[in-house]
């Protein structure tokens, strides 16, 4: 219990210090209003740095040390003591510094400390945190290596049932991209488990080989985009070790962007058309009307299906392109069996391909290509959207932290973002 006086002998309060078997000895004020406690350590022995055996043979104190603590009615707070040095008589009296639960030996905050700072930096940034505390910066980002790894911990892990595997680009340019694999627990919650340097086959493998083999049983689903890389080193993963049981589901909504491009191809296409043919008057009908071509025909209002049905008087093309999209949409819409699903994208790909359009030609050929894959999604209707949304977080945490150079520190902060009040509060 601590004691703090003002200028008169009855204006005193007592706080819980809460820091375990020390005694404090007195309590004074700097000449920049902070508290400085001293403290001594009650606790009796340590573990010899070098043997490993419990020592009790005292030999004196080491250098004083002050350690910043948690605040106190708006005043900054030092905890400053002399650590206990005691003698090992296994190792020729070498000495050993007595270490404290509530302290990490050179760290310049205590344990308590450092999770407040942790909390601070959920959702701000390491120059934010730095300012707002009087800390600095680099002992802000000395706390974060001291409280988060750099790759994940399997320990905190009962199940994978779930893992998506996606990437984001870690700075403008092309081909600067991470991979982010995350895993989605029965909760909902999403927990990262892996910030890749680049999305080689190779460099995920790797990764999926440090699963231990108590989750690999565990692994039910992953969900990825239709990058060969990941495909397949999930498919090598799992051929390599009989007891993971594994389906790859190339994401829903990855396909849908696929096919909804190749109608927004004719879209522009016809807009330049129609721009050149159609009076003024006739353009000024349907102009704003393209972007309603965007938009699923159940979200249209009865003025924007009006306006789309005019658009539609003037390209056949557009109609019938549009018509196909919504056509394959409701598909992924219905409660289908694997099978069922199947052969109704079999016979949505042959009606395509019996009519004039060809600007669904290269999704036909990614169809083919990931036909099984795509079902997969109708098993469980699982998509990698809780990934997508991890996307969106990492794209906040670099405009935040003004650019992340380097993937460990990316994953210490979405660590940090998604797991930070559950751990640290």
């Amino acid at each position: 219990m601590l004691n703090i006086m003002g200028l008169k002998s009855r204006n005193m309060i007592s706080l819980p210090l809460d820091i375990p078997n020390v005694d404090v000895s007195c309590v004074n004020l700097n000449e920049h209003g902070d508290y400085i406690i001293t403290v001594e350590s009650m606790q009796v022995g340590t573990i010899c740095q070098h043997c490993g055996r419990k020592i009790t043979k005292f030999h004196g104190h080491g250098r004083w040390i002050e350690l910043r603590h948690l605040s106190i009615l708006g005043r900054r707070v030092y905890i400053r003591l002399r650590p206990k040095q005691y003698e090992c008589p296994h190792c020729d009296d070498r000495i050993t510094t007595q270490a404290l639960d509530w302290y990490e030996t050179k760290s310049p905050h205590t344990k308590a400390y450092d999770r407040h700072l942790m909390l601070q930096l959920i959702n701000s940034t390491v120059e934010d945190v730095s300012q707002k505390e009087d800390v600095g910066y680099d002992a802000v980002e000395g706390t974060i290596e001291r409280c988060i790894h750099t790759a994940v911990n399997w320990d905190e892990f009962d199940e994978l049932s779930v893992i998506g595997i996606d990437e984001i680009a870690m700075t403008k340019g092309r081909g600067n991209y991470v991979t982010i694999i995350t895993t989605q627990q029965a909760d909902g919650h999403v927990a990262v488990l892996a910030v890749l340097p680049d999305r080689k086959k190779k460099t995920v493998r790797q990764f999926l080989e440090t699963i231990p083999k108590h989750l690999r049983r565990t692994m039910e689903t992953a969900c990825t985009d239709m990058w060969e890389g990941y495909v397949n080193a999930v498919k090598e993963f799992a051929a390599a070790h009989p007891e993971v049981s594994i389906e790859v589901v190339v994401d829903r909504y990855h396909v849908a962007k696929n096919y909804r491009e190749c109608v927004d191809k004719v879209r522009k296409q016809e807009c330049r058309r129609l721009k050149k043919e159609l009076s003024k008057t006739e353009y000024e009908e349907i102009k704003g009307v393209m972007w309603i071509v965007r938009k699923n025909n159940e979200d249209l209002s009865s003025d924007e299906r009006k306006k789309l049905n005019r658009l539609f008087e003037y390209s056949s093309e557009l109609k019938l392109a549009y018509t196909f999209r919504e056509e394959l949409t409701a598909i992924f819409e219905m409660p289908l069996t694997k099978e069922e699903a199947k052969n109704r994208l079999i016979k949505w790909a042959d009606k395509v391909r019996r009519s004039a359009l060809i600007c669904f030609d290269k999704f036909l050929t990614t169809l083919d290509n990931w036909l099984d894959e795509i079902v997969n999604y109708f098993v469980d209707r699982l998509s990698s959207g809780f990934v997508e949304g991890l996307n969106n977080k990492v794209k906040t945490i670099k405009r935040r932290c003004y650019g992340i150079l380097r993937v460990t520190t990316l994953f210490q902060r979405l660590y940090l973002d998604l797991e930070g009040y559950r751990r640290f509060a």
